[in-house]
């Protein structure tokens, strides 16, 4: 025998909605509660695929950079390329300061290429800090990119280098992240950057919550 049970509320003991249908918004569960799914649950008959990323964002270098020891506060470009996409909402930059959409893990990665253009018998580190705050005013240098670049066999000469961190981010208003360059010399040494091309970047990607 098929029975059919028409309600709009679903209470347990308590009198606590557990189930609750109101404006075709059908709601599972409440404050505090834990629901256990057996099973697949499905959207127009595909699975949702939960802990999926919110947030994933790259960002460019759009100019070659004499390095110093300053902060990269221009020439920064989201990646706009024919077939380039990002999920949520994205990073926001303001003069080199880049503020998070989101709370949560995030996975911060700099991709960076230098070059070199002052000559035979010069030799240098090179590289980009991460510096990251807490507090919206203090910052610290919690990662390298560094590299070498030797010219003893002459100008342009390239090199390229990475750093990954792990930042928790508790409050998008107070933790954020810059980056800044720095060599044992200004001239001659630039970190480089183009609209066309992903030379330097710098990749945003949220991996769960804080």
């Amino acid at each position: 025998m098929t029975a059919i049970l028409k309600v709009d509320t679903i209470q347990d003991t308590a009198g606590n909605n557990i189930i609750n249908e109101s404006s075709n918004t059908i709601t599972i569960g409440a404050a505090g509660d834990t629901t256990n799914i057996v099973g697949t649950l499905q959207n127009n008959g595909s699975a949702l695929a939960f802990g999926s990323l919110t947030q994933a964002d790259q960002w460019r270098l759009s100019a070659n950079q004499q390095l110093t020891t300053n902060d990269i506060t221009a020439n920064l470009e989201r990646v706009d390329d024919t077939g380039f996409g990002y999920i949520g909402n994205g990073m926001s930059q303001s003069s080199g300061v880049f503020t998070f959409p989101a709370t949560g893990i995030y996975k911060v990665e700099v991709n960076a290429t230098f070059h070199s253009t002052s000559g035979a018998g010069d030799s240098r580190y090179i590289m980009v800090r991460t510096q990251t705050t807490t507090n919206n005013s203090s910052y610290a240098n919690v990662a390298r990119a560094i590299t070498h670049i030797d010219n003893f066999q002459g100008a342009d000469i390239s090199a390229s280098c990475a750093s990954i961190i792990y930042l928790d981010v508790t409050n998008t208003s107070n933790v954020k992240v810059k980056f800044t360059t720095s060599s044992a010399t200004q001239s001659g040494y630039y970190l480089d950057g183009t609209t066309g091309d992903n030379y330097t970047t710098f990749t945003f990607i949220r991996l769960g919550d804080t």
